[in-house]
């Protein structure tokens, strides 16, 4: 267990407000988890042998630069740790990784700082040590209020485990979410309501909801394809979706995006830049990144493998294998994607500056009509609940 070390007091002032532009996020991804959840098919992966730390620590420093050589002087305005399960890393390799990001780039004080943890993994030392390194918000893998569905989840925790989380992220943090999987199978609305109001009573002022989805190449998938494992139809999902958002808004912790929920003022920052398409360097095994030099985005994807990702890094100075320039159609389809997920919606005249074009009018009165959009005002226009549901649809007609 690493000591203690005095707090990085310039890492510790209050956090800066939204400004409500996209900014410029960096993302470091640590894949590493203690197990394989059946559901999940981000880039994860078990070693049932201690992960040399230091070495991929002096990695992502050097990915870090190669970044920096991309993206060109920018200020950060949000770190996010992600995985796999940062809460495994110790609290000396997140210390090094946010002095990296701070060498590399202009880092104000204030800005949000976000480590990803799972409650198997929290300890109160190791949480200290976090927040000593500059971590200024955690993002708790909960999952589920319950421990038939905490097993069926294949988590490592318990509810008692989750809500001794909970408490030290509180106690510790300035700002802490956790995440809910619903339409879990045979759930019911009335079960899904107890058990989210359970969860608001814990939560500080974010929470993500996220209803359970079948990837493909997961055990679940196999098990789904075989009728082993029948989740919520559409109409259920709907059901479940609809009183979700009835009873956070209700509670003062409305959607601000498709899956996110805060009190005003505490939504995620990181998230926001993705969202709002702004920019982000993307360091370690599998991670993606959009910059933009000019008239130029890039989009870059690293090696998933983290042994093979390291290798390179050690090798070339970076693990990037895909770096693809992105023209402003692309650019402008991608904007629409993220940007349609935010209730605020998306800037109508960035839209049309990307794309060469106005919105297709016979379109947009379709999706008017059938209250699937709603203007704001003249400059922006965004989904309402019923377009949400059909989210994917609704981009693709505007994009047309």
């Amino acid at each position: 267990m690493d000591t203690l070390e005095q707090p990085n007091l310039t890492r510790h002032a209050s956090l800066l407000p939204d400004t409500g532009e996209p900014g410029f996020g960096v993302y470091v991804h640590w894949p590493f988890c203690a197990a394989k959840c059946p559901y999940c098919d981000f880039n994860s992966h078990v070693r049932h042998q201690p992960v040399d730390q230091e070495r991929f620590t002096a990695a992502f420093l050097k990915e870090m630069a190669a970044m920096r050589q991309l993206s060109g002087p920018k200020t950060v305005t949000s770190v996010f740790l992600g995985g796999g399960t940062p809460s495994l890393m110790n609290p000396s390799t997140v210390s090094a990784i946010l002095d990296g990001i701070a060498k590399e780039w202009h880092m104000p004080d204030g800005i949000e700082i976000t480590m990803e943890a799972n409650p198997s993994s929290v300890e109160a030392e190791r949480f200290r040590g976090y927040r000593a390194a500059g971590v200024n918000r955690v993002s708790l893998g909960v999952q589920a209020l319950n421990d038939r569905d905490l097993k069926f989840l294949g988590r490592l925790h318990d509810v008692e485990d989750a809500l001794k989380a909970i408490k030290l992220a509180r106690d510790i943090f300035p700002r802490m979410s956790f995440d809910l999987i619903y339409a879990r199978p045979k759930q019911t609305v009335e079960e899904w309501e107890r058990e989210l109001r359970e969860a608001i009573s814990y939560a500080v002022d974010h929470l993500s909801l996220y209803q359970l989805t079948i990837e493909e190449g997961t055990p679940f998938f196999g098990l789904h394809k075989m009728g082993k494992l029948v989740v919520p139809d559409d109409d259920q999902s709907a059901l479940l979706y609809e009183a979700t958002q009835e009873i956070t808004a209700a509670e003062g912790m409305p959607a601000y995006e498709v899956s996110n929920h805060a009190r005003p003022g505490a939504e995620s920052r990181h998230n926001l830049t993705y969202w709002r398409y702004g920019d982000y360097a993307g360091i370690g095994p599998g991670a993606h990144g959009r910059l933009t030099r000019g008239p130029i985005k890039l989009a870059t994807a690293t090696e998933r493998k983290p042994e093979a990702w390291l290798e390179l890094v050690e090798r070339d100075g970076h693990g990037v294998l895909d770096q693809e320039q992105l023209g402003y159609d692309e650019q402008a389809d991608e904007l629409l994607l993220m940007g349609l997920r935010l209730t605020e919606g998306v800037d109508l005249a960035r839209w049309q500056q990307l794309s060469g074009r106005d919105p297709d009018p016979k379109r947009e009165e379709f999706l008017l009509e059938h209250g699937f959009i709603e203007r704001i005002g003249n400059s922006r226009i965004r989904c309402t609940q019923s377009g949400m549901l059909i989210l994917d649809s609704v981009v693709a007609d505007l994009a047309c």
